[in-house]
């Protein structure tokens, strides 16, 4: 009896040591044990990060992109291990990093990481590699060092920028900030981040999307529509392929253009078709430029005088960035003249308590005909015949 007892033991034992690496005797799983051991690391390095201890950072693994972050004011930085992927002496962890950029985000910008790990023969887990999960956007610092500039109500960072280079930015911002709360209100942050790039490969990488599907675009705004108090701030990303060959004005349009998305950002929600949207900060844009139609919408311009006037507002699917460059033209240009309309019959006030109006919907369906009739005291049909004939006035 003893003798079983004891065989029964030794096979306990056995079948423990043989099952330790899956799920181990305390019924704690090696992945489990992994994922913990790579946290802890984890908060080490965003400790360094925070503290700029290049030493510290160092000791959790290869140096990377650290340096690129030291003008990069930080409020916060902050990794959650999601998973991990473990062979041997090597693994990858999926993270989360949420990370503030200090006086901006009100919230944590939240991004998907990768990251590389071996362990020595000591256990211990280092990162060899961080990286934008699959599919996610890169972070500026992930190409390159940045450099940052402070403008009276902006902050601009570059790669690969000269400092009086990111200052022309900064002024160009600082500009458009008070004009946007000029036609808007000052119901907003009133300061802007300007993200900019060596290239148009740069502004797409931040994008996580095809150059393809940018070129010729000078900048474009990120950020959650119907955005609450507590939210990551909106960027500001420039083409500077693009936005390089504008003059003077078509580089303050442009800056003025994206604050107005910055401002406007919690009043638009998926309600707002993008002629209004893009309309409204073409409008404010565009404001004391001296312009003409015929000037600033050249491709409109040559439809009416063509005789092809537009039947219809233009639709969210012409704003498609892969699309042809002329249509894609003449809908902003529609939008533009749709909002200049609305202000020039119906004042700036009643444009802006439309676009209030529209964006306080929850669905599309009904939101342009509900605030029209409220606001403007018109119907699509009747509001798309008079644009029609606004377009004829002005650019005929």
């Amino acid at each position: 009896m003893a003798g079983r007892r004891r065989v029964a033991g030794s096979g306990v034992v056995a079948l423990c040591l043989l099952l330790v690496s899956l799920v181990g005797c305390g019924g704690r799983s090696a992945t489990d044990s992994a994922k913990a051991d790579v946290q802890r690391v984890l908060d080490r390095r965003a400790t360094a990060v925070l503290d700029r201890d290049r030493a510290a950072f160092v000791r959790t693994g290869a140096l990377s992109w650290f340096g690129n972050l030291g003008a990069v004011p930080l409020a916060a930085w902050s990794y959650r291990v999601t998973a991990v992927h473990r062979t041997g002496s090597t693994a990858t962890a999926d993270a989360e990093l949420g990370y503030r950029v200090e006086g901006y985000d009100t919230a944590p910008v939240t991004v998907g990481r990768t990251l590389n790990l071996s362990r020595d023969a000591h256990g211990r887990w280092y990162v060899d590699a961080e990286l934008p999960a699959h599919r996610t956007a890169q972070q500026l610092w992930d190409q390159g060092e940045v450099t940052v500039v402070r403008g009276a109500h902006s902050l601009v960072l570059g790669v690969g920028q000269s400092g009086e280079t990111l200052h022309r930015y900064a002024e160009l911002a600082d500009h458009a900030v008070p004009a946007v709360s000029a036609a808007w209100g000052t119901g907003w942050s009133r300061h802007v981040v300007v993200l900019v790039p060596r290239s148009l490969d740069g502004m797409a990488g931040l994008l996580g999307s095809p150059a393809s599907s940018y070129r010729g675009i000078a900048a474009v705004t990120t950020g959650e529509t119907g955005a609450p108090a507590r939210a990551p701030a909106d960027r500001i990303i420039v083409n500077p392929d693009a936005y390089g060959v504008l003059g003077g004005v078509g580089k303050q349009v442009v800056l003025t253009h994206e604050t107005t998305h910055v401002a406007t950002r919690a009043a638009t929600s998926a309600a707002t078709p993008l002629w209004l949207s893009e309309g409204y900060a073409d409008w404010i844009g565009y404001l004391g430029t001296g312009r003409t139609p015929a000037e600033a919408a050249p491709e409109l311009w040559r439809a009416v005088t063509g005789g092809q006037v537009p039947a219809a507002l233009p639709d969210d699917r012409d704003f498609g960035f892969t699309g042809d460059a002329t249509k894609l033209a003449k809908a902003y240009e529609g939008g533009w003249m749709a909002c200049r309309f609305i202000a020039e019959h119906w004042g700036d006030a009643r444009l802006r308590t439309f676009y209030r109006a529209v964006g306080g919907h929850e669905k599309r369906a009904g939101a342009v005909e509900d605030a029209m009739s409220k606001v403007l005291g018109t119907t699509p049909a009747a509001f798309t015949e008079r644009w029609r004939g606004y377009l004829r006035a002005q650019l005929a």
